[in-house]
């Protein structure tokens, strides 16, 4: 059943700019995260042997003007890295489409993908964010880091709009984690933030000694 819906997900994400935009487009968008939710519950639930990673605030970034829609703070997840893996960096950027006129953004506020406040405290890191060699053999020791959306429109305004300043103020504070003497680091996103990791590759700056990659997972909107 949940692949089904994964599958429905990936196609709504294609079309859902279009969506949003139309009368219904704001049911649309809460169908949309009701759907979101029910597929979210394992990420948020602790299970046997899982590996539950907080929530962190970017402090200081509501005095750049890097907010979320409702004016509350940016936050991300990091479990770092050890071994080989400890100068290795994993960004990978959240999902969840767009918001693109007054009522379905207004609606975002309400929802984790429009205020920290509504964000999960902690939520559980799978896949590619495993921390378990055999599930996740590439990256399972890297700083793995999960950067939460919450400005609707995959941190793509101009320099003067606060969406893109999220993005620079993540990029200063992972920097200021250990970041900057990454040996190889590697920007992916699923979704709007597929979408996301596309726009911002170009500004995934690192020194030339540096190994940089981008993974676009699900990132195609066919009027973007």
């Amino acid at each position: 059943m949940k692949r089904v819906l994964i599958w429905v997900l990936s196609l709504w994400s294609v079309v859902g700019i279009g969506l949003s935009g139309s009368e219904d487009g704001l049911e649309e968008l809460k169908a949309k995260e009701s759907l979101l939710s029910y597929l979210e519950k394992d990420s948020v639930s602790p299970g046997a042997n899982s590996l539950m990673v907080p929530l962190t605030l970017i402090q200081g970034a509501a005095s750049k003007g890097a907010v979320c829609l409702d004016g509350t703070p940016p936050g991300y997840h990091l479990d770092r890295g050890f071994g080989s893996g400890a100068n290795s960096w994993l960004i990978q950027l959240e999902g969840g489409g767009w918001c693109n006129n007054i009522r379905t953004c207004v609606f975002r506020k309400t929802t984790p993908r429009g205020s920290s406040n509504f964000m999960a405290k902690q939520i559980n890191f799978t896949g590619i964010l495993s921390n378990k060699a055999e599930e996740n053999p590439d990256f399972y020791n890297w700083n793995r880091v999960k950067l939460r959306y919450c400005d609707g429109a995959s941190f793509a305004g101009e320099g003067q709009n606060e969406r893109k300043r999220i993005w620079s103020a993540a990029m200063e504070e992972f920097m200021t984690k250990g970041m900057q003497n990454a040996e190889q680091a590697l920007l992916s996103g699923c979704s709007a933030w597929g979408l996301a990791s596309i726009l911002h590759c170009d500004e995934f700056l690192f020194p030339k000694t540096t190994k940089v990659k981008c993974l676009s997972d699900a990132g195609l909107f066919l009027d973007a």
